[in-house]
């Protein structure tokens, strides 16, 4: 009885394994995999076999134990078939005789046995479970499929922002933030004094490059515009040269939000204005 307990134990791990690992709930995707094809081949060797063989160890390590051991092992073992029975609520073949109908079908006669256990308290269980389910939807309004719906995606747009955290190399113009810790600036202005004083000064004022700290933006201004600049480069031809290849994302990002500190900034020796006066946008 054991062996085929483990048996059925071994196979609904390796069944749970699989379903997990194929990150699928479609049966057609499902068995679509070779995977998947493959462990489920695995999977009925084992129910076909698995049972016999640890049934054969068993039974040659049985032969090793003591008479007090296998004493105990045969009390435990009958413990187990006397529980299993006793799921099944039958009777015992010489008890059978108690419980036969009165029909008779060409000798063969009908057994009046109980439902089993299991299946009556699994019954009983539901009924209270669908008690319990009627009260808190239908009587105490619990929540619905939209209130669900509602509470993953606040969940999840928790989870997106504690993963941002942690990859920052992930960020493109559409999802770019202003940074505002004080590591991210730091690192952002000794990117920019090693790459882009030599045209825009240490205080932003401007030489090659335009001015950084007035108000006007030859490319658009804001953290989105500002980080595509740095990116794809300037206008083709005569502006800056594209900092994608040379920066991972974080470090434009990084850069971007440093050199926006210096608007609004005195400069020695301000170049003139270039570009338009961009309006500031709190999502930008």
């Amino acid at each position: 009885m054991k062996s085929y307990i483990r048996t059925f134990l071994f196979a609904i791990v390796v069944f749970a394994i699989l379903w997990y690992l194929s990150g699928t709930i479609s049966a057609l995707d499902f068995v679509k995999k070779p995977e998947i094809v493959f462990g489920l081949a695995v999977l009925l060797i084992a129910i076909l076999f698995n049972g016999k063989v640890v049934k054969n160890l068993n039974d040659i390590q049985y032969e090793k134990l003591s008479e007090e051991e296998k004493e105990k092992q045969n009390v435990q073992n009958n413990w187990l078939e006397k529980m299993y029975k006793k799921s099944l609520g039958t009777k015992p073949i010489e008890e059978e005789h108690e419980i036969i109908l009165d029909h008779n079908y060409d000798g063969i006669k009908e057994l009046d046995n109980n439902l089993p256990p299991w299946w009556v308290y699994s019954f009983y269980a539901s009924i209270i479970f669908a008690v319990f389910y009627m009260f808190k939807y239908e009587v105490f309004d619990g929540d619905n499929q939209y209130d669900e719906l509602a509470t993953e995606y606040a969940d999840a747009k928790i989870s997106i922002a504690e993963y941002k955290k942690t990859a920052k190399n992930l960020v493109d113009f559409n999802t770019v933030e202003l940074l505002t810790e004080a590591s991210d600036l730091e690192k952002g202005k000794l990117l920019y004094e090693t790459n882009c004083v030599a045209c825009h000064k240490a205080d932003g004022g401007g030489g090659i490059g335009p001015n950084l700290t007035d108000e006007n933006w030859i490319l658009g201004g804001g953290i989105k515009n500002v980080f595509k600049t740095v990116s794809e480069g300037g206008r083709d031809g005569k502006g800056m040269i594209a900092w994608k290849s040379s920066l991972k994302p974080v470090e434009i990002a990084q850069v971007s939000s440093y050199l926006l500190q210096f608007q609004g900034t005195t400069s020695a020796e301000p170049k003139a204005p270039e570009g338009d006066i961009w309006e500031v946008d709190n999502n930008e």
